[in-house]
C-alpha cells in the first residue's frame, strides 16, 4: 500500500475518532469545577459522588440498549441524537443553579457517552480494512481516553486564569460538539439490521463470553480507580495541598489519561497476556500509592497513584477492545462493546459513591482504606484467574491478535 493510499484510508478513522473525543471531553470537563459548585451550592462529599453517579447511571442505562440499536439502525442514526444530548448537557452545566440541575446534566452526559461508546467506537473500527482493524481499535481506545483527559485540563486552565469559568468552559465544549456534529452529518447512513427492531437484554454469543469477561476483569478495576480520581481526587488534592487549585486538579486528571494513552501505544504490539498482567499490576500499585499518599500527606504520591490508575485502565481497555474487534462480527460488535463497558462501569459507579458517603460518615482515612483494598482485591483476583488460565492453556490470545499481524 502506498503512503498516499494508506493516508487516505487513515483519515476516515481519525474523523470518526474525533466524534468520540469531543463527547468524552464533555464527560470530565466538570471535574475541576466541582469545588466551585460545592462552594456556591453547598453540598458534601456524598452528594458530590452521587452527582458523579448520575453520569454512570445514564451511561449504564444507555449501554443496555444503544449497542443493539446501533447494530440494527446503523451508527449515524444513534450518533446524531447522541451529539444533540451532549449539547443539551453542556447547556445545563453552564446554567446550573442547583444540585438537581447538575444531576440532570451528568445524567445526560452519561447518556451521550453511552451512545458514543456503543456506536461511535464501533464506527471507528469499521472505517478500517480487515488488516488495519487492530490500528483502528487502538485509535478508538485512545480517542476515548484522550478526550477524557483533555476535558479536565481545559476546564482547569480556564477556571484558574479566566473569569466566569463555568460559562467559558461549556461554551468551548459546545463549539467542539458542533464540529463533531458536522462530521456525523457527512457520514453515509448504513442500516445494519433487517426487519423490525426487537429490543432485548444485551448479550453476546456463548462462545464469546470469555472474550468479553477477560477484558472486563481488568478494565473494571482500572476504570474504578480513575473514576475515583475524577470524582474525589480534587477534594483529596485540596486536602493535601490545603488549597483549592482547579489547574492542578485538571492537570492531575489529564496526566492520568495521558498515561493511559501512552501505555496503549507502548503496548499495542505486545502479547495479550502481558497487556492484562501489566494492567492488573498497575491498578494494584495505584491503590498502594493512593493509600500511601494519604498516610504521608503527599500530593506528589497522589499524582503517581493517578498515573498508575490511568495505566491500569488504558491497558485493560486496549486488551478488551482488541479482543472484541478480533473475535466478534461487525453486526454484534457494538453490543459487545456495550457489555464490555457496562461490566467496567458498574463497579466504577458504585464504589466511588459508597466511598463518598463513607468519607462523610467515618472520615477520609477509613474510606480511602476501604476503597484501595476493594479495588486492589478485584485486580488481584483478575490476575490470579488469568495466570491460572494461562498455565492450563498456553495463552488466551487469538491468532489474529495485533502482535501476530
Amino acid at each position: 500500500m502506498s503512503d498516499h493510499s494508506q493516508g487516505s484510508s487513515t483519515l476516515p478513522i481519525f474523523k470518526a475518532a474525533w466524534i468520540v473525543t469531543a463527547v468524552f471531553i464533555l464527560s470530565n470537563a466538570a471535574t475541576p469545577l466541582y469545588a466551585h459548585w460545592q462552594q456556591s451550592l453547598g453540598f458534601a462529599s456524598g452528594t458530590l459522588t452521587l452527582i458523579f453517579g448520575c453520569y454512570i447511571l445514564g451511561l449504564l442505562l444507555t449501554l443496555a440498549v444503544a449497542g443493539q440499536l446501533a447494530d440494527h439502525f446503523g451508527r449515524k442514526a444513534l450518533l446524531l441524537p447522541g451529539i444533540g444530548i451532549a449539547i443539551i448537557a453542556a447547556l445545563l452545566f453552564e446554567h446550573a443553579s442547583s444540585v438537581a440541575m447538575l444531576m440532570i446534566a451528568r445524567l445526560l452526559s452519561g447518556i451521550s457517552v453511552g451512545i458514543v461508546v456503543s456506536a461511535g467506537m464501533a464506527n471507528v473500527v469499521e472505517q478500517a480494512s480487515e488488516q488495519r482493524k487492530p490500528f483502528a481499535s487502538l485509535i478508538a481506545s485512545v480517542s476515548m481516553v484522550l478526550g477524557a483527559g483533555t476535558g479536565p485540563l481545559l476546564a482547569g486552565v480556564i477556571a484558574q486564569y479566566l473569569p466566569e469559568p463555568v460559562s467559558r468552559v461549556f461554551n468551548v465544549e459546545i463549539g467542539l460538539l458542533f464540529l463533531a456534529l458536522l462530521v456525523v452529518l457527512r457520514m453515509p447512513h448504513r442500516r445494519l439490521g433487517s426487519g423490525p427492531f426487537r429490543p432485548h437484554l444485551p448479550s453476546v454469543a456463548r462462545k464469546h463470553l470469555g472474550v468479553v469477561a477477560l477484558g472486563v476483569s481488568f478494565f473494571g478495576p482500572g476504570l474504578t480507580a480513575t473514576c475515583f480520581v475524577l470524582a474525589l481526587g480534587p477534594k483529596l488534592l485540596a486536602t493535601l495541598l490545603q488549597a483549592n487549585s482547579p489547574l492542578i486538579a485538571g492537570s492531575m486528571a489529564f496526566v492520568m489519561f495521558l498515561t493511559a494513552v501512552g501505555v496503549q501505544f507502548a503496548a499495542k504490539k505486545r502479547a495479550m497476556t502481558l497487556i492484562f498482567v501489566l494492567s492488573g499490576l498497575a491498578t494494584i500499585a495505584a491503590m498502594a500509592s493512593l493509600w500511601g499518599a494519604l498516610q504521608a500527606g503527599s500530593a506528589a504520591l497522589l499524582v503517581v497513584a493517578a498515573m498508575l490508575a490511568g495505566a491500569g485502565q488504558g491497558l485493560g481497555q486496549l486488551g478488551g477492545l482488541t479482543l472484541i474487534a478480533n473475535n466478534i462480527a461487525p453486526q454484534r460488535r457494538a453490543e459487545a462493546n456495550a457489555i464490555f463497558n457496562m461490566g467496567g462501569y458498574v463497579p466504577a459507579g458504585i464504589i466511588p459513591v459508597v466511598t463518598g458517603y463513607l468519607i462523610d460518615l467515618f472520615g477520609i482515612q477509613l474510606a480511602i482504606s476501604v476503597l484501595t483494598a476493594v479495588i486492589a482485591t478485584l485486580a488481584l483476583v483478575a490476575l490470579s484467574m488469568l495466570l491460572r488460565n494461562h498455565s492450563k492453556h498456553r495463552s488466551p490470545q487469538t491468532p489474529r491478535h495485533p502482535a501476530h499481524l
